[in-house]
């Protein structure tokens, strides 16, 4: 009896497991079907952010880029120092190794101390592990009273060993002791925003004169066109160093910071502008456009509601091209020492340091900011393709 059983036990099983799969075939099948009808009735900007989240890449690029800039805005309560806090006994110290074990048994995370001992192959005086100090890295360490953002007043930082003793130097210290970690954190706020700050003024002068010209025509036309031969035809790093030397150099940092945005808008505006002009005269005998004369729209309406909506897509992408850009820019300035000067801090005028090869040779770890600056404009760059390929009507 038991023998007999077995058989239709397995087609049972059998018949119920294809059930279960057909069921669950079917349920996704409505679900993808649903997902292609709220498709089919979505937005531009929904279907561009649905097709910008298939792609990976983009997404974890603007990922990290939210958490970068989230740093940077934190800046004070994340970095261990001040950008100005000095370490007199660490002149040019490497970066402070973590350790995770003490004598083979694992150990919470701390620092040795160090001492200063004579090497005897080189003659020189070095600073060697001194393994009967330990000082624990520690989160949420208590420090001096600060401002988080120059408002929100703290005592409080995200880690640290709360000892000034032995500072905790995680990519090593410059030429006066000042923890690069810390400054390299503090000097993104400057590098990031800039970038924004730059672009945001940059995409209003490109926007609506390149929307003007290609609209108007004419004498219109003929005047912010040559003007944009002008400023193209100047040589770039001379104009900037031009109009840097113009700044008075009793400004402050801030004062600075806005001047070098100002800077790199008034000559980064040109290449958007004859792009908008030409998808501008291409679109301005569309029907829709010829319609909204016939009902009396007026100029400034016809451009702001009919055609520039049209180039969503394209200007998008372009911010996203154009923060980088913006980036570099300041860099130079501020490598040329024509851009933020001390006490202010940026990735360009922390470069400024390893401009000597003697110095990257024996310090290396100067050359950390040009680490940060490449990663950001990576990530840029890929955000920008995702948005590119998201906004093609013809990808898949």
């Amino acid at each position: 009896m038991s023998t007999g059983t077995k058989p239709e036990q397995r087609r049972h099983y059998t018949n119920t497991r294809g059930e279960h799969l057909l069921r669950r075939y079917q349920r996704a099948h409505r679900r993808r079907r649903r997902a292609e009808v709220r498709l089919s009735e979505a937005s531009q900007r929904r279907l561009m952010w649905t097709r910008f989240k298939r792609h990976r890449l983009a997404v974890v690029s603007l990922l990290l880029l939210v958490g970068l800039y989230g740093v940077a805005l934190l800046a004070e309560f994340v970095a261990p120092y001040g950008k100005l806090d000095r370490f007199p006994d660490a002149t040019y110290a490497g970066p402070t190794r973590i350790h995770l074990f003490h004598e083979g048994k694992p150990h919470a995370p701390f620092i040795y101390g160090e001492r200063v001992a004579l090497n005897p192959d080189t003659f020189e005086y070095e600073a060697v592990a001194d393994t009967s100090q330990r000082f624990p890295v520690k989160l949420w360490v208590k420090t001096d009273p600060y401002k988080l953002a120059g408002v929100i007043p703290m005592d409080r930082k995200l880690f640290g060993t709360g000892d000034d003793s032995q500072p905790l130097l995680l990519l090593g210290a410059d030429h006066l002791g000042r923890d690069l970690f810390s400054r390299i954190l503090h000097a993104s706020r400057v590098s990031l925003l800039v970038g924004f700050a730059g672009v945001l003024v940059s995409f209003v002068l490109g926007v609506i004169l390149g929307g003007l010209s290609g609209y108007f025509g004419g004498r219109v036309d003929a005047v912010i066109q040559r003007t944009i031969d002008f400023i193209i035809s100047i040589p770039l790093i001379p104009l900037w160093m031009a109009l840097s030397a113009a700044i008075p150099p009793g400004w402050s940092g801030i004062q600075t910071y806005f001047a070098i945005t100002l800077i790199l808008s008034l000559v980064g505006w040109t290449g958007l502008a004859r792009v908008v002009r030409g998808k501008v005269i291409s679109l301005r005998e569309e029907d829709y456009v010829t319609a909204a004369r016939i009902s009396s729209a007026g100029h400034l309406s016809i451009i702001g509601r009919h055609l520039l909506p049209a180039l969503t897509s394209y200007l998008v992408v372009h911010i996203t091209i154009a923060v980088p850009t913006m980036i570099l820019g300041e860099t130079t300035l501020s490598f040329l020492g024509l851009g933020v000067t001390a006490p202010d801090v940026s990735w360009g005028s922390l470069l400024q340091q390893a401009q000597d090869v003697t110095v990257v040779a024996n310090y290396p770890w100067l050359l950390t900011p040009a680490a940060f600056l490449v990663v950001a404009v990576i990530l840029f760059n890929f955000v920008g393709d995702g948005l590119r390929d998201a906004a093609d009507p013809y990808s898949r």
